[in-house]
């Protein structure tokens, strides 16, 4: 009934599901987590009750969106096992290791402190209790450098060696986990996701804001969020560039059909929009701009770019997939900086709480981190096909040998199971930042007492 080729794409389409599913909890947690931490580090430098009904309301958020992370990301490792088994083997002595340093460090270190930071706010002392929060934040860096540094030697393998069974062994460890392309892979995410974060908050505070143009918290949740937007989308524009320059020298193919070049030219032209034709290979309908492209991805005008045509036609990635999914994400990044930039517009107006069209903004362009995040790594991993080890191993080779069937089952109740579940958590999340910020109790023993004319003006602090 069903053939290797189908056994095949639903394995890719499986795991292509649970990383997509997966990778939107890292991308909000990362940031969250590092948010929490400024909040009561904050509170307890100025004793602004505002710091702590922001860190009362998000940490119940976070404690949700943490747990989905951790139970999608045990359930896509397990795939490893079940329909990637050929990968497992040739691969394992190089990404068993760097995963279980994951485990050992980052995992250990927020399960550690986790419960602390969720549970021990009234029961411990306020530094131990911070000291358990910044715990948590460095955990999640952690853990993302280790994901990060698998994924990037997928990508820039380096470091290994072929032992007699077939299988890459390590050969310096410096150089497989500093790979080629880990720094700026680690450099893109970890601005993602506090980007991904600074949109989510800033949705929110807009939300609130255009409900109560006063409401305190609010404000200081939503000006928060827009320092971060005006300051990191600028940077992410900046290392965004050297990530695409860095995979112009180790993956041009990638390039290649992330640009929509066919053809390997001078003065090559950035085509903002068209249709790419593998059959042809043209973009049809293209709007170009004419030596662009050459100048973006060299810095020379009059430089070469390198085309699909100097690769092997069962070496091209799915073109139209990554050419499209790559203009997603620059253009989202687009408006992040444009949002930033017109939040500081209206900082400098003293307008910030007063307009309702950049509140209205930022409500829209709140999920906006999430679908960037995931068209981030559509570009990343169908732009490495056909290869699952980058010039090593073919991803038609690293499946298990099981049947279309099998794979469809899983598959299926990996859908139905996950919308159930990871459904109902994003609807609790979406009610929680629906509550009123205001609302948040803080407990008479944790208030701080005020005294004199000095205090009680911090007290009223707004920015």
């Amino acid at each position: 009934m069903f053939s290797d080729a189908d056994a095949l794409f639903l394995a890719r389409f499986q795991f292509a599901f649970t990383v997509a599913f997966h990778i939107i909890f890292p991308a909000f947690t990362i940031g969250l987590a590092s948010y929490l931490a400024v909040l009561e580090g904050l509170y307890l430098k100025t004793r602004n009750p505002v710091y702590q009904k922001l860190f009362r309301y998000w940490v119940k958020i976070f404690a949700v969106a943490f747990g989905m992370g951790v139970v999608s990301g045990i359930v896509m490792s397990y795939q490893f096992g079940t329909n990637w088994s050929v990968f497992s083997d040739k691969a394992g002595p190089v990404i068993g290791p760097l995963m279980g340093y994951e485990v050992l460090t980052a995992f250990f270190l927020e399960a550690g402190f986790l419960g602390v930071m969720l549970f021990g706010m009234n029961r411990v002392g306020e530094k131990l209790h911070f000291f358990a929060t910044l715990m948590v934040a460095i955990g999640t860096a952690i853990s993302a450098f280790w994901i990060l540094s698998v994924n990037s030697w997928m990508h820039t393998p380096a470091g290994y060696a072929m032992n007699d069974a077939g299988q890459y062994i390590v050969s310096s460890w410096m150089e497989v986990i500093f790979n080629p392309s880990f720094p700026y892979r680690l450099a893109h995410m970890l601005l993602a996701a506090y980007l991904t974060t600074a949109l989510v908050v800033g949705g929110v505070g807009a939300w609130h804001l255009l409900r109560d143009r006063s409401n305190a918290v609010a404000r200081k949740m939503f000006s928060m969020a827009m320092w971060m937007a005006l300051l990191v989308a600028p940077l992410q524009v900046f290392v965004g560039d050297l990530h695409g320059l860095n995979t112009q020298e180790y993956q041009p193919a990638k390039v290649a059909a992330m640009e929509g070049h066919f053809e390997t030219q001078t003065r090559a032209p950035l085509y903002l929009f068209g249709m790419p034709d593998e059959a042809t290979a043209t973009v049809d309908y293209a709007i170009k701009i004419p030596g662009l492209a050459s100048l973006i991805l060299k810095h020379d005008i009059n430089a070469e770019v390198t085309g699909l045509d100097a690769f092997p036609r069962d070496e091209w990635p799915p073109v139209p997939v990554v050419f499209w999914a790559f203009r997603v994400m620059v253009g989202l990044g687009l408006l992040m900086l444009f949002l930033g930039l017109w939040a500081g517009v209206q900082r400098a107006r003293g307008q910030l709480y007063q307009a309702p069209w950049l509140h209205r903004a930022a409500v829209v362009m709140a999920p906006a981190g999430f679908v960037a995040v995931i068209a981030g790594w559509i570009v990343t991993e169908v732009g490495r096909q056909p290869w699952v080890i980058y010039n090593l191993l073919r991803t038609a080779d690293a499946a298990s040998p099981i049947a279309a069937e099998g794979v469809g089952g899983s598959l299926l109740a990996f859908i139905v199971v996950y919308f159930l579940v990871f459904g109902a958590g994003t609807f609790y999340i979406l009610r929680k930042m629906a509550a009123n910020p205001e609302d948040v109790h803080i407990p008479d023993y944790a208030k701080p007492q005020p005294v004199g004319m000095a205090a009680e003006r911090l007290m009223n602090e707004e920015d």
